[in-house]
């Protein structure tokens, strides 16, 4: 399902900018350009020999309603790679990510002024950090994801996989106050039967390959891998909201860059 945008501007000479056809948003927020720059050749684009600067920028809108369900598998999707749009591009976002290091990893942040409260009263969320490879950017968080309202972050790689930070108030599952554990939620097996089915689309049941419990800096995670999809999920608590940060590649994807998409999926940390 997708959402039709209109733009209009005001231009000199009495020329009028129109918005061009299909605009949809489809899985992913659009980079909406009235009278910009000619991408062919970087120029401004002039309207009656009088040059037009871009309108502007169409960023996220984040609409978060306590008592939602989750998310479901069809907010798990990806827009594609070709509207990958680099952190910082979109009107509102912050830029989280630091130069690479002398292994051209970087590390993405999630910075206190970035916008999403997910839900009213609720605390600001702890930030929480990750390495991705060079390669790796930011991808838009779609308006359209039906369901997918907890969703705070995607990353993509065109060579790599894709991934995505889901944020969701712990209230939904038990009262633990303002300081919630992972073990306060459950067991590993209770974490994954409960909330894998909501990732992948289906039972969980055999498709488990590993859960390992992990300590960093006083705080548990969970880590799970599942198969198939090939999904890589790392689930902890911090706050009043539970993280779980997921990584998912196709095939030969997953077979050729098992590694860093383990060592990412390792590197999840609230902070």
């Amino acid at each position: 399902m997708g959402t039709t945008l209109f733009a209009s501007c005001w231009v000199p000479t009495q020329s009028k900018c129109k918005p061009k056809p299909d605009m949809h948003v489809k899985k992913q927020s659009l980079l909406l350009r009235c009278c910009g720059e000619d991408e062919s050749t970087g120029n401004d684009v002039s309207v009656g020999g009088k040059p037009v600067k871009p309108i502007g920028l169409l960023g996220r809108r984040s609409a978060i309603v306590l008592g939602l369900p989750l998310f479901s598998a069809a907010a798990l999707g990806f827009p594609g790679n070709g509207f990958a749009i680099k952190q910082g591009l979109l009107a509102g976002r912050i830029p989280g990510l630091s130069e690479p290091d002398e292994n051209g990893w970087r590390t993405y942040q999630r910075p206190d002024e970035k916008s999403g409260g997910h839900g009213v009263g609720w605390s600001p969320i702890i930030p929480y950090k990750f390495k991705v490879p060079q390669d790796w950017d930011e991808v838009p968080v779609s308006i359209a994801d039906l369901g997918g309202t907890e969703i705070d972050l995607r990353f993509a790689s065109p060579q790599e996989g894709r991934l995505f930070v889901i944020v969701a108030p712990v209230l939904r599952f038990a009262d633990l106050g303002d300081d919630a554990k992972i073990e306060e939620i459950g067991p590993p097996e209770k974490v994954i039967n409960a909330f894998g089915p909501e990732v992948i689309g289906e039972n969980v049941e055999g498709k488990v390959l590993s859960m390992d419990v992990v300590q960093h800096s006083g705080r548990t995670y969970y880590q799970f891998e599942l198969e198939p999809p090939h999904v890589l999920i790392t689930a902890t608590a911090a706050g009043n909201r539970l993280y779980l940060f997921n990584i998912t590649a196709k095939g030969l994807q997953w077979k050729r860059h098992y590694k860093d998409l383990k060592q990412i999926a390792d590197s999840f940390r609230v902070v």
